[in-house]
């Protein structure tokens, strides 16, 4: 499943990161690497930009660049 389909207060764990070059870089400078765990904190009111925590630092990603996370649907 894409990060971006979790709830708010759902927790999954990365398994792969679709997207390509400068935005793969910066996901994974963030820490979004595969076995990396990642809650959903909030979502907008438009639901665009939604709030993550990963790895302690809450982090607001576009819906897009959330699309190109997939997870395991872990709570």
């Amino acid at each position: 499943m894409q990060l971006s389909s979790l709830n708010e207060g759902q927790v999954a764990s990365v398994i792969d990161l679709l997207a390509k070059d400068g935005m793969r870089r910066r996901l994974m400078d963030l820490g979004v690497i595969s076995g990396t765990n990642i809650k959903c904190i909030q979502k907008s009111p438009s639901g665009d930009p939604t709030a993550y925590e990963i790895r302690g630092a809450i982090i607001a990603l576009r819906m897009e660049d959330a699309d190109d996370i997939l997870v395991n649907l872990l709570i």
